[in-house]
Order: C-alpha cells, then sequence, then structure tokens
C-alpha cells in the first residue's frame, strides 16, 4: 500500500512516532505559548495566533519535516505576518487584498529558505487584522518563541533530535523494495515523502552513478 507505513505510525498511540507524544507536545506548547503571549499583550487580544495551531503539528507530529525545522517556523511565522501588514497597509480590503499577502508571503518564504504552510494562515490574518500592527507582531513573536523553545526541549527529550539531520549512510552499489522497507522500519520516523519517491530518487541517483562508472568519470 501506497502509505502502508504512515498509516501505522499514525494509528500508535505509544513510541517514537506515536500521536500520544505528539498530542502531549502540542499540549505544552500551545499552552506555554498562550501564557508568553498573554504576558506579552496582558488582556489585550491577540495572545495567541491561530496559525500556531498547525505549526505545533508540524513541530511536535513532523519533526523531521523540512518545513518544521526552527528557521522554517521562526522566519516562516514572522516575515509572513509583515508580509501581510504591509499589504494591510498599502491596498485597501478585499479578497485579493488576502490573496496578494497569501501569495508574497510563499515568494519571500521560498526567497528565504523557510517555508512553512501556517506562515500563509499568519500572511491572511495580519492583512485582515485591523488592531495596532505592534499587538500582532508581539504576538507572532512570543508564540513562536515559545513553540520553538518547547519543540527544541520536547523532541530532543522524546528521541527526535530537533533541528533535524540526514542520518549519514555509506553509498551502497545497489538495494531491493525490501531493504527500504526495513530501513524506514529501523528509522521509525514520519517523513515529507512517500515511499515511492523516495524509491524513484534512489533508483534514479543509482542509475546516474552506474552511467558515471561506465563511462569512468
Amino acid at each position: 500500500m501506497p502509505y502502508r507505513l504512515l498509516a501505522k505510525a499514525a494509528t500508535r498511540a505509544t513510541g517514537r512516532l506515536g500521536w500520544g507524544r505528539g498530542a502531549l507536545g502540542a499540549l505544552l506548547g500551545i499552552g506555554l505559548a498562550g501564557m508568553l503571549g498573554l504576558v506579552v499583550n496582558h488582556d489585550l487580544a491577540p495572545f495567541l495566533i491561530a496559525p500556531m495551531g498547525a505549526a505545533a503539528v508540524l513541530i511536535f507530529v513532523v519533526p523531521a519535516s523540512p518545513l518544521a525545522q526552527p528557521w522554517s517556523v521562526i522566519g516562516g511565522n514572522l516575515l509572513s505576518t509583515l508580509v501581510g501588514l504591509a499589504v494591510h497597509a498599502l491596498l485597501p480590503a478585499s479578497p485579493w487584498c488576502g490573496a496578494l499577502a497569501v501569495a508574497g508571503a510563499i515568494a519571500v518564504m521560498s526567497l528565504a529558505r523557510c517555508l512553512h504552510p501556517p506562515g500563509g494562515a499568519c500572511a491572511l490574518f495580519a492583512c485582515l487584522f485591523t488592531g495596532p500592527a505592534a499587538l500582532l507582531i508581539g504576538a507572532v513573536l512570543a508564540n513562536v518563541a515559545a513553540l520553538v523553545a518547547c519543540g527544541w526541549l520536547w523532541n530532543n527529550l522524546t528521541g527526535h533530535p530537533w533541528p533535524h539531520h540526514a542520518r549519514a549512510v555509506p553509498p551502497l552499489p545497489a538495494y531491493s523494495p525490501d531493504d527500504l522497507d526495513a530501513v524506514l522500519e529501523e528509522w521509525d520516523e514520519v517523513l515529507d515523502v512517500s515511499r515511492e519517491d523516495l524509491d524513484a530518487l534512489f533508483r534514479a541517483v543509482e542509475a546516474k552513478a552506474q552511467a558515471r562508472l561506465r563511462a569512468g568519470r
């Protein structure tokens, strides 16, 4: 089945990949983000930004994802918020204003190498926000700082080194699909790449390597 390993991990509550670990991490992260947001903004809204819920899913459930790394979380949310505020300040409110904010956020995040899906929501929220910009920026800063700090502590304590670094594996001349399945099972890691894409990538690299060796380069 295409997503057999992912489905197996998603239905398990315990262990390094169990949803219980991710749910508890999100509970702690969002709770801390809200408390710090209240300290920064006191009783003024917003003290907790909705896109942080999506960020928590990435940080605590798929910490190996490129979209969930610390710079992606920090840069993606903050830069996107600034883009949304800029669009709000320069253009009158309209559906296209929100569309431009999200599009601009995607461009800025891509250029800054911090692509982070909740950043699109931050840009849209900022574009529609009618309060003082300083309040929103303060809330986002507080929320992001709390999530990153909690993500670093929780993921490392529960066996997921974060920031994530790919494992160094010595090159081998060839492998079988069973070998790939065995390694994915041993790594016990949720990746943002399907098994089929991994298999296709590895085989394409093998073909290139074999062609280079045959050519004597």
